[in-house]
C-alpha cells in the first residue's frame, strides 16, 4: 500500500520547519507536482540531500487525487495515462508500488446530431470496420492520416534510448534529420493545422469533426490555426505499456502516479513537506518562505510553472530568460468538470448506460463553424453556444473509487474565458457547468436524471487550486513555436536555479521525464552524471 496515498497526499511536515531549516541541502524543489517528485527521486538516488517544499496540503500538483464528494475519489485535474515515460516507470518502480493501468482499447466514441455516430476503436482491424461503415470512401484516408502519425512517432521516439524526448531538447537540425524525407511528418510536426490535417485525409465532415477536438487539447487555438495537428501528434506519441499512442485509467486515479512517485522519492532519502509556501528563491543559495524561515542549498529546482518562478526570483531573474518566459502564452481555456453521476449518460445515438464507448473516452463534437465561433467568443470573453467536451468515465474500470451504484465522469471541456466580458467567474461558473451538461446533454437523454453532483474548475479556479497560472494546464502552450528546442530549458541563466515542470522539454501532460532531465542536468552540472 502506498504511505503517501494512505493519507491521499497530505503528507504535513516531517519536522518542525525551524529543524528542517536548520539542516544542510545539496537541492531544494519548490513543488510536489509529479515531476518535480521525480526529480526528487533521481537526484536522493545519487546521493543527494533533497528538499522538496509544497504549498498545497497535498502532494501531485495537477495529478492527485481529492474527495470532491464524500466517499468520491477523483483527480481534479489529470484525468488519463498515455504519455508517462516508460523509462520513468521501469527505473521508479511504479509496477512494484501497486501501479496498475487498464488500456482504453475501446477509443474514441463520438455521436452526432444527426443521431449517427462512431467509435474509433484502438485495435485497427475493429476501427477499420467502423470507419467503413461509417464513412467508406475514407478508408484509405483513414489509414494514410494514421499511418503519417506512425512514422513520425516512430522517427522521434522510437522504443529505447533514442527517443529524443530523453535528455536536453533536439535542435531543429536533429529533428529535419530524424524526419529526412517524410514531407507528411514535417508538415503535421511543424505546419498543418488540425483542420489542415483531417481534411488532407479525409472526406466525411462529420468522420473530420470526430477528430478536431483531438488538435486542441488544453491548447488555446482554434483547429483552424497554424500548427495545432502537432497537439494530436504530441498526444499521440506515447509508448505507455509497450503500446503505442494508447491512453488509459490508472487503477485508483491519476494522482497515484504523483503518490508512487512521492514514494519512490522519500523511501530514496528526498524529504517531503507540504503546506510550506516558498517567497523567493534566491539563487546560489536556497529559498526564503512566507513563514520567513531562510533554507540554504545551493540548487534550487522549481516545479512551479515559469511565469510563478519568476514572481519567486524578483530582481535576481535575467532579464533576458524573464523575456522568454512571458512570450509563452499561458492563458487557459478549458473547464473542468467532476461529475458524480447516479447511472451513466445514455447516447441516442447508441442507447444504454454500460456500453462498449462508456470503457473508452467520449467527444461530443462541434461543427467546423461552431469551432470558429466558440474560440472566437471565448477570445471576447463571452460563452459560446456549445463547449466541445470530452469525457472519461474511471468508474466503469475502477469501481474502488465511487460508492456502490454510482459513476464518476470528468469532463474537459473548450472554450471558456480566463477572464468574462463582463463580470467574474463566480458570477458565470453555474452557468458554464450548465452549458457543459447541456453540450453533453443534447446527445443524451437521460443528463437531467443522472447528475447526482458538479464540481466547476474554470481556468481561475485551477490556478488558484493547482496553482497553474492562467488555469493553463501545461504551464504554457505546446505549439510548434513552444516547442522542441524553443521550449524552455531545465538550465535557467541564474546560477543553481533549473526548471523541472512541463513548461520544460519534452512538454505538458502527466509525463515524469521533465523531472528526471532536469535532475540528469543538475547532476552533469555537478560533476555527478550517471
Amino acid at each position: 500500500m502506498s504511505a503517501t496515498a494512505a493519507v491521499l497526499g497530505k503528507i504535513g511536515l516531517p519536522a518542525p520547519l525551524k529543524k528542517i531549516a536548520a539542516q544542510r541541502w545539496d537541492a531544494i524543489i519548490v513543488g510536489a507536482g509529479h515531476n518535480g517528485l521525480a526529480c526528487a527521486t533521481y537526484l536522493a538516488r545519487a546521493g543527494k540531500r533533497v528538499l522538496v517544499l509544497e504549498s498545497r496540503e497535498r502532494v501531485g500538483g495537477a495529478c492527485t487525487i481529492e474527495e470532491p464528494f464524500p466517499g468520491v475519489r477523483m483527480s481534479p485535474c489529470a484525468y488519463l495515462a498515455g504519455l508517462l515515460h516508460p523509462l520513468v516507470v521501469e527505473e521508479l518502480g511504479l509496477p512494484s508500488r501497486g501501479f496498475s493501468w487498464t488500456p482504453a482499447v475501446n477509443g474514441l466514441f463520438v455521436p452526432f446530431p444527426d443521431g449517427s455516430s462512431i467509435q474509433l476503436w484502438d485495435d485497427d482491424a475493429q476501427c477499420e470496420a467502423e470507419v467503413r461503415r461509417f464513412a467508406p470512401q475514407d478508408v484509405a484516408g483513414w489509414h494514410g492520416m494514421n499511418d503519417v502519425v506512425r512514422r513520425l512517432r516512430d522517427a522521434l521516439r522510437p522504443a529505447g534510448k533514442h527517443d529524443v524526448w530523453i535528455g536536453d531538447a533536439p535542435s531543429q537540425e536533429e529533428l529535419e534529420q530524424r524526419i529526412a524525407g517524410d514531407a507528411e511528418a514535417r508538415s503535421l510536426l511543424f505546419d498543418w493545422s488540425m483542420a489542415e490535417f483531417v481534411e488532407r485525409y479525409l472526406t466525411d465532415e462529420r468522420l473530420q469533426s470526430a477528430y478536431l477536438g483531438q488538435g486542441v487539447i488544453g491548447t488555446n487555438a482554434s483547429p483552424f490555426d497554424a500548427g495545432t495537428a502537432s497537439i494530436r501528434f504530441h498526444h499521440a506519441s506515447g509508448r505507455l505499456g509497450g503500446m503505442p499512442g494508447m491512453w488509459g485509467y490508472v487503477k485508483g486515479g491519476m494522482g497515484m502516479v504523483s503518490f508512487y512517485f512521492c514514494d519512490a522519492a522519500r523511501e530514496a532519502g528526498a524529504t517531503v513537506a507540504t503546506g510550506v509556501s516558498v517567497a523567493r528563491i534566491v539563487p546560489g543559495e536556497g529559498v526564503l518562505l512566507e513563514s520567513g524561515e531562510r533554507i540554504h542549498a545551493p540548487v534550487v529546482i522549481s516545479n512551479a510553472d515559469p511565469v510563478r518562478t519568476l514572481r519567486m526570483l524578483d530582481t535576481a531573474a535575467d532579464a533576458t530568460w524573464a523575456g522568454n518566459v512571458r512570450a509563452v502564452p499561458i492563458e487557459g481555456c478549458t473547464v473542468k468538470l467532476n461529475v458524480l453521476l447516479h447511472e451513466l449518460p445514455n447516447f441516442h445515438a447508441r442507447p444504454g448506460t454500460l456500453q462498449a464507448h462508456h470503457y473508452g473516452q467520449i467527444n461530443t463534437p462541434l461543427t467546423k463553424a461552431e469551432w470558429k465561433v466558440g474560440h472566437a467568443a471565448a477570445r471576447e470573453g463571452k460563452l459560446p453556444e456549445h463547449l466541445w467536451c470530452e469525457l472519461y468515465f474511471q468508474s466503469v474500470h475502477d469501481a474502488s473509487v465511487v460508492p456502490d451504484g454510482m459513476h464518476t465522469m470528468s469532463v474537459f471541456a473548450q472554450y471558456v474565458p480566463y477572464r468574462f466580458a463582463a463580470g467574474t467567474w463566480d458570477v458565470h461558473r453555474d452557468a458554464v457547468r450548465d452549458l457543459a451538461l447541456a453540450s453533453i446533454g443534447r446527445f443524451c437523454s437521460n443528463m437531467d436524471t443522472a447528475v447526482a453532483a458538479v464540481q466547476t474548475l474554470g481556468p481561475p479556479d485551477i490556478e488558484q487550486k493547482v496553482g497553474l497560472t492562467g488555469g493553463h494546464i501545461f504551464q504554457g502552450e505546446c505549439l510548434p513555436a513552444y516547442m522542441w528546442s524553443k521550449r524552455l530549458t531545465a538550465r535557467t541563466p541564474m546560477p543553481g536555479v533549473y526548471l523541472c515542470g512541463a513548461a520544460t522539454h519534452p512538454g505538458g501532460s502527466v509525463i515524469g521525464i521533465n523531472g528526471r532531465n532536469a535532475a540528469m542536468a543538475v547532476l552533469r552540472d555537478a560533476g555527478d552524471a550517471q
